[in-house]
């Protein structure tokens, strides 16, 4: 194994304009400035194969300045850091239609190996990642680190560059991987432009958040499992409805060219590529008989947001509709394929890796409870389902999140109301990487009003780690001294521990 620091030194080294060994010189091709400004990338492992992504882009804020012809991008995976033994290679065929990005198989690897991948693009080479294929049947340790929000004006990605410097098997992104809007104030850095609405706008969104050298260290490092969350699309959108653009055909427009903008800016299989308006991200991984992890979309197929009529999703005091049983968070389709991927998970820690707080969050106001209507307090009754599906079926399972721009540790309950009822899931959400966050004010409303809420914290930017063995999951908050300062240390807040078969969260 090479010493990480060395290899996020050499992998994120300048590009090569020359043919390695192993590859073979295809037809003369020629860019007008580096084609690999935007990285490489490896996602979505299992025990033999991966996801390998890169987008040739020599111009990535003007479109990716690559015209509307196809090239061939040859891809090598090797055992190795000096590609001496070739474990998988290919060639794919990159065109226009997908802003010439990358999304090749790497397949007949080995379980649990690292090994090391590049691409080529007539005489350019990129970058070295380094990936992970997913363990067998093994039950090792296995850790990662989960992520989420990094709106770009509001901080630098400093969070990443300690991430891509630790020991992890794997990282799980949760979304808002980009922002929309600008909003906040402090800003260190800008967008230079308005909200985008058309495929070339999210393209070159994607690109700007992309060329920030932190995040590219952290793809460069270790597999990545995503889903979206909203500000990939629009605020608080909710399935085909936007409180922002009210007419739907427009916005469904606009979510279609968002969702093939993500597809193509990600290390995901060819199952997510868009189909119109619509796009399947929800999936199981397995990672040997230590944990199953069940990534959730709770934003496509969603009810409408109750109690606000056409308004914004806030908090507003409780309604009728709110309880409606037939509401959902995942869509009948995804709700059946969970409760049937539970049934069938074999691993000891189950983690159900989805959007935003899952624990209620209720608020007195003197008008009666008030409820945030975005998130799984507007949802209720498909929370219940979802909980009574890890209840049935799964003895150790974990819920994480992001969204709420805090970190949150939560035991989380069939009744609420019941502080002293059975706790059924532990619950961990994860700051926001660089999104401002609520205030002090708010962060001590929650915990004073939900005696489920363990653990809040909301003025701490940063990300959480996770370790899994036989007996505990130890998870860990880890945040920026300062979100401005692109060089910022990073400090543990705090440490909590579930053991095996006791659900809850515990201080460690």
């Amino acid at each position: 194994m090479i010493p990480r620091r060395r290899f996020l030194m050499g992998s994120l080294a300048s590009v090569t304009f020359a043919a390695p060994a192993g590859f073979i010189r295809g037809a003369p091709i020629s860019f007008s400035a580096d084609p690999f400004t935007l990285g490489v990338a490896s996602g979505c492992p299992r025990p033999d194969r991966v996801i390998l992504w890169t987008r040739l882009a020599p111009q990535p804020l003007d479109s990716g300045g690559m015209g509307d012809a196809p090239v061939d991008v040859e891809w090598q995976v090797a055992d190795d850091e000096a590609f001496s033994r070739i474990a998988s290679s290919g060639v794919v065929r990159t065109t226009a239609e997908l802003a010439h990005s990358v999304h090749a198989e790497a397949t007949g690897l080995r379980p649990d190996r690292v090994y090391w991948y590049r691409f080529r693009a007539g005489p350019a080479l990129s970058p070295v990642g380094r990936t992970r294929t997913a363990p067998a049947e093994s039950a090792r340790p296995f850790r990662f680190a989960f992520a989420s929000c990094q709106q770009y004006e509001q901080g630098y990605f400093a969070a990443y560059r300690d991430m891509a410097a630790r020991d992890l098997d794997l990282v799980v992104h949760l979304g808002d991987y980009i922002y929309e809007k600008s909003w906040g104030s402090h800003h260190v850095r800008q967008h230079g432009v308005g909200i985008p609405t058309t495929l070339e706008e999210f393209r070159n969104r994607y690109a700007l958040y992309k060329s920030d050298p932190d995040l590219q260290a952290a793809h460069a490092a270790f597999p990545w499992l995503s889903v979206w969350d909203d500000h990939e699309v629009m605020d608080d959108y909710a399935n085909d409805r936007s409180y922002t653009v009210r007419d739907t055909a427009r916005f469904l427009k606009i979510r279609a060219a968002a969702y093939q903008a993500y597809y193509e800016h990600m290390p995901l299989p060819p199952t997510a590529r868009p189909r119109g308006v619509d796009a399947t991200i929800y999936e199981h991984y397995r990672f040997g008989d230590m944990l199953d992890v069940l990534l959730l979309d709770d934003r496509q197929y969603r009810s409408a947001s109750a109690c606000v009529g056409n308004g914004r999703p806030t908090w507003v005091t409780d309604c009728a509709g709110r309880t409606d049983e037939t509401r959902t968070m995942l869509g009948q389709t995804q709700e059946q394929w969970l409760d049937a991927r539970l049934r069938e998970s074999r691993g000891r820690w189950t983690i159900v890796a989805q959007q935003t707080l899952m624990a209620q969050d209720k608020r007195e106001g003197d008008d009666g409870a008030h409820f945030w209507m975005d998130g799984w307090d507007g949802y209720p009754n498909a929370r219940r389902r979802l909980l009574d599906s890890l209840a049935a079926h799964r003895r150790n399972p974990i819920v994480i999140g992001g969204d709420r721009h805090a970190f949150f540790a939560a035991d989380l309950k069939h009744d609420f109301a019941r502080p002293d009822g059975p706790t059924i899931a532990t619950e961990f959400v994860g700051t926001s990487i660089t999104s401002d966050g609520p205030s002090e004010s708010s962060v001590r409303k929650a915990l004073a009003e939900n005696p489920h809420l363990v653990y809040a914290r909301g003025d701490r930017r940063g990300y959480a780690t996770v370790e899994l063995d036989a007996r505990h999951c130890t998870v860990g908050f880890e945040a920026l001294d300062d979100v401005r300062d692109a060089r910022s240390a990073v400090r543990r807040l705090t440490t909590f521990v579930v053991e095996d078969g006791a659900p809850g969260a515990k201080a460690a």
